[in-house]
């Protein structure tokens, strides 16, 4: 499996984990409610159903996936979905000619009782490009550091790939840029430059750093405790951890082993996992660095347990495994991220409160935790209308796992990170219901939309979201008693009758969508076709909730 190797490193040995789940199978801890065993079926029932799913790609699916001579598929199976009703949805990446990976040609295969029932998927051919490139490897990445007008920090690589997010597969060469903005932000751009003419055709970023915590304390002999962590949002509450030998470690024995790394020790580059003799954690304030670290620890937690509740998925890839968090990363870095090679989220301080807090509220730990997800999951490029969509997710679901966390303190709403902004002295970063009060974000669909920032461009999917939701209602306190809005406001095709279905219907609509029906390359319109697949599955065709899904894009001009 591809992401499953060694979270810890050599942080934690085996009867950790085993331990840990042993005691997430314990009612009332908290945890997963499943032990190792059970996950291990799962497994195996899902590496079943990805060899039925190989067994029709070698037959009848053959040419309703583009299957071409030399291509090649893998499947993860903890990204396997199987429906009550015994339906198999299974993703595939796509290789060609050994190891030339298809960037575009993902797919999931649809079948039930070994019968092809669709798929899901941007290639739309099984025509491949002659594997001879006329434009060298040393001319790509020449061109991709002179677009980029930056010094790389590493040397830059490139490998063929065949770029098939517009459907049609193009040799081309993916060259990779490693660097640092001039904001700290690790700076990991892929640029994806035709192997024949020399053009760019695509370019995102995708961060890329070392595993945090593998020089962390090897620890054979952790005990699962409960410690008090001392929160600045939330307060004094109870949180899991476990005892190595005479310390206390910030490990979640509860939640996959989710941890916690301090970045701000200036003598250990890659941080080094917070550790306390007591197991009291932070004193509210930002005096205390762990006190940060609660909020972190809490926002993974909740977002965990959220993800268990509500879709019955055991962590960010479905297998039970938790994350690391960085904390205290930079200076006065303003931003947090999630990046995919390490498994990890990373967060900055703000300026500590002078007007921007540590970014570790509740919706931004839930958003950065969404990112692995769509990760594991339909895999959205971070470039035009999918990446718009991969921002959105993260925006939508981020949003639902403050409702479902219930904080009186932090409750939950359709504004985003608004907690990183001390009391009466800033905005949110980005509102869902009229995206467009940041001045920045985009409420309606329009043809170029992709051109856009994806922060931007999500507004477009967020505002679907909250009318699906909610339906065009002015939230309390930016009608006529706030910033004066209306229900003509929140809509872009003037229908101001549009009723919502409700959050759990919609936020159900919007995961099973991502988990079984997009894909890499799905733009808006792809989204709409998911959504409504979605709906149709849960609620059935001609339902309340389908009819209102098609509804809520219409109102945001997507058809």
């Amino acid at each position: 499996m591809k992401h499953r190797n060694n979270f810890l490193g050599v942080a934690f040995a085996l009867a950790l984990a085993s331990s840990a789940m042993a005691l997430a199978a314990q009612p009332g801890t908290g945890g997963a409610q499943q032990n190792l065993d059970d996950v291990e079926q799962v497994l195996a029932l899902k590496q079943a159903a990805v060899d039925r799913a190989r067994s029709l790609i070698d037959g009848p699916a053959s040419a309703l996936v583009h299957r071409a001579p030399g291509d090649g598929f893998s499947a993860d199976p903890a990204a396997v979905q199987i429906d009550e009703d015994g339906t198999e949805h299974v993703r595939f990446t796509r290789s060609y000619m050994g190891d030339i990976p298809v960037v575009g040609g993902d797919f999931v295969l649809h079948s039930r009782n070994g019968q092809v029932i669709g798929a899901s998927q941007t290639l739309a051919t099984a025509t491949r490009p002659y594997i001879a490139p006329t434009y060298g490897s040393v001319q790509a990445i020449a061109t991709a550091v002179a677009e980029s007008a930056a010094t790389p920090t590493v040397t830059p690589g490139s490998h063929l790939v065949l770029y098939a997010l517009d459907g049609t597969p193009r040799l081309a060469h993916e060259v990779v840029l490693q660097g640092v903005r001039a904001d700290q932000t690790p700076r990991d751009m892929h640029y994806f430059v035709d192997a024949e003419s020399g053009e760019i055709l695509d370019r995102w970023n995708a961060t890329q750093t070392v595993r945090p915590g593998e020089d962390a304390v090897v620890c054979d002999q952790a005990v699962p405790a409960e410690g008090i962590g001392h929160s600045r949002i939330f307060g004094s509450v109870a949180i899991d951890t476990v005892k190595c030998r005479r310390d206390y470690l910030l490990f979640d024995p509860t939640r996959g082993g989710s941890h916690v790394i301090n970045m701000g020790l200036r003598w250990q580059k890659k941080g080094a996992i917070f550790t306390d003799a007591d197991n009291t954690w932070g004193n509210g304030t930002l005096d205390d660095a762990a006190t940060t670290a609660v909020d972190a620890y809490l926002g993974v937690a909740a977002t965990w347990d959220y993800y268990r509740d509500v879709h019955g998925r055991l962590g960010i890839a479905d297998d039970g495994v938790g994350a690391a968090s960085r904390v205290h990363f930079g200076t006065a870095y303003a931003n947090a991220f999630w990046q995919d090679r390490c498994f990890c989220m990373t967060f900055g301080d703000g300026n500590n409160g002078l007007s921007l807090f540590p970014m570790v509220s509740l919706d931004v730990a839930a958003h950065e935790m969404t990112h692995g997800v769509t990760s594991r999951t339909a895999g959205l490029v971070y470039s035009g209308e999918s990446g718009a969509l991969n921002e959105a997710t993260s925006d939508i679901l981020g949003t639902m796992v403050e409702f479902h966390a219930g904080h009186e303190s932090d409750p939950g709403d359709y504004l985003i990170g608004e907690g990183i902004y001390p009391e009466n002295r800033g905005p949110a970063l980005r509102y869902m219901f009229l995206p467009s009060l940041d001045f920045m974000s985009i409420d309606c669909y329009f043809v170029g939309i992709g051109q856009a920032n994806p922060h931007f461009g999500s507004g477009v999917a967020n505002h679907f979201f909250y009318l699906l939701a909610e339906g065009a209602v002015v939230p309390a306190g930016y009608g006529e008693e706030g910033t004066g809005l209306t229900p003509g406001n929140l809509v872009c095709n003037g229908n101001t009758a549009l009723q919502g279905i409700g959050r759990d219907a919609a936020q159900k609509i919007w995961y099973r969508a991502l988990t079984v029906y997009m894909t890499s390359g799905t733009d808006f319109a792809g989204a709409r076709a998911a959504t409504l697949s979605a709906a149709t599955d849960l609620y059935g065709s001609g339902s309340r909730q389908t009819v209102a899904v098609a509804s809520a894009w219409d109102a945001v001009l997507v058809f």
